[in-house]
């Protein structure tokens, strides 16, 4: 008597991204109330500079209060707004999207599509551009989330851009061509590429030559380009953070059908540590797409008190500098905190320059170099250990023994209660099985000299009277 959406799987809520997500909801850390709970390392959130955002907000109680020059707007605001949004937040989210890309490219407000997030932004454009049958190629490693975002309701298919550890999992036009011929063996039509930039689970930015790639690619094929820049503030190291934008103007595309196929998603959820006001956007230079996304924005549209005290935030231009860099700042004081730890035990890292993660590698700790194995590991982090980490047959990773762990999403103090965990664990695990090679060898030795004693014993018989 329901649906097919109602009943079916296909939303991907049983990947063990999700489940990790769900044991820690049963039982999830407390420094004080549950200290053996799980420690959420699977939510990639900013929350470590929620001070200088409340610092701004007791210094500017109007925009909090809901009024404009001591007047209140109560009354303006909680009635209807269309869906094209506050002209005045707008403006200020265009230019802080330049903002942050130090300006070497800029925004027009009129091709901006304001959307409830993200996550709503991404379906939105596979809304415009695609539909079933259509595929839309992704590197992979990627966000497990896009199993639900870009295929559970538009029907429009993933086919994996297959990355590897050997460059650092970088896109190389051989995977590219790889990924678009298994779509037509599919019998799949290819609409685009969709990025992450910076990469998410990575921690990496793309370099200019792979955007070059990416680019020369899509003009090729005649598809899209889809660069969800979601973490571009986040940058806190060279490379430098290179959008999409900015290549195209690089190479002087503008004037080009290049320019119209290119569609950015930005969100104010990792940058400004605001996922809960579900602040998400499109831009767009194709008009058709800009007009279609914005009617359907309808289903999902950002507050009206949301617009106003955020359009008065961003326009601060003294303040999002400040907090720009000094979030950077921190964000990378945290990864290394990280990083750290897990070299302390024993784990290493892919190198990064952004986000609120790492890529580790613990391939080591694998019983088996098998997906199967990486699935075994990760229960017992989850279960034994206590830490809820993303395994990367999550994220379509094609080599088993990866995870993503975030960093940014909890105190210092809780972080170093996860590397102390991490740490003993990854001893227990080399102890056991360095107890095991142990013993393996001396079965072996056992083994040796039992066999060269009754060699011995056998080469001083009499052969031809034990005949």
């Amino acid at each position: 008597m329901l649906s097919y959406k109602a009943c079916s799987d296909s939303h991907g809520q049983d990947s063990s991204y999700f489940l990790g997500w769900q044991e820690y909801e049963k039982n999830s850390y407390h420094q004080i109330h549950n200290p053996n709970g799980i420690v959420q390392m699977g939510l990639a959130e900013n929350q470590l500079s929620f001070d200088l955002l409340e610092s701004w907000l007791e210094s500017n109680p109007d925009s909090m209060g809901f009024k404009r020059n001591g007047e209140s707007i109560f009354r303006e605001l909680a009635l209807f707004q269309d869906y094209h949004g506050f002209p005045a937040f707008k403006n200020a989210l265009a230019e802080f999207m330049a903002e942050i890309r130090r300006n070497k490219v800029k925004f027009d407000p009129n091709k901006l599509v304001l959307t409830a997030g993200s996550t709503s932004a991404n379906e939105t454009l596979m809304f415009c551009l695609a539909e079933r049958g259509d595929a839309f190629l992704l590197p992979t490693p990627y966000y497990p989330g896009f199993d639900r975002d870009l295929k559970w309701r538009t029907e429009v298919e993933i086919v994996p851009i297959h990355c590897s550890s050997s460059n650092g999992f970088r896109i190389t036009m051989s995977a590219l061509e790889k990924a678009y011929q298994q779509a037509k063996k599919l019998d799949l039509k290819v609409k685009g590429i969709l990025i992450v930039n910076p990469s998410n689970p990575l921690g990496t930015s793309m370099t200019r030559n792979e955007l070059n790639l990416i680019v020369s690619f899509a003009m090729a094929k005649q598809v899209h380009i889809v660069s969800d820049e979601i973490f571009s503030g986040t940058v806190f190291d060279s490379p430098n953070f290179i959008s999409i934008a900015e290549a195209l103007v690089d190479r002087q595309l503008e004037n080009t059908d290049m320019w119209s196929r290119i569609h950015i998603v930005y969100s104010l959820s990792k940058d400004l540590g605001l996922s809960g006001f579900r602040v998400g956007m499109i831009y767009s230079n194709n008009e058709t797409v800009v007009s279609a996304a914005t009617k359907m924005s309808s289903f999902g549209l950002v507050s009206s008190q949301t617009q106003y005290l955020l359009s008065n935030m961003l326009a601060d231009k003294k303040f999002t500098g400040k907090y720009l860099k000094e979030n950077q700042k921190r964000i990378k004081k945290r990864k290394q905190m990280l990083v750290s730890g897990l070299e302390n035990a024993g784990i290493g890292c892919l190198k990064s320059n952004a986000g609120l993660f790492c890529w580790v590698d613990m391939r080591h700790l694998l019983s088996k170099q098998t997906f199967e194995a990486e699935k075994e590991l990760w229960k017992k982090i989850l279960s034994e250990v206590g830490l809820n980490i993303s395994p990367g047959s999550s994220c379509h990773c094609s080599e088993p023994g990866w995870f993503r762990i975030c960093f940014a999403n909890m105190s210092a103090e809780t972080l170093g209660v996860a590397m102390e965990r991490i740490k003993d664990f990854a001893e227990s695990v080399t102890s056991n099985r360095s107890r095991r090679i142990y013993i393996c060898h001396q079965m072996i030795s056992d083994q040796r000299s039992l066999i060269n004693k009754w060699v011995s014993k056998l080469s001083s018989y009499d052969h031809e009277s034990d005949r």
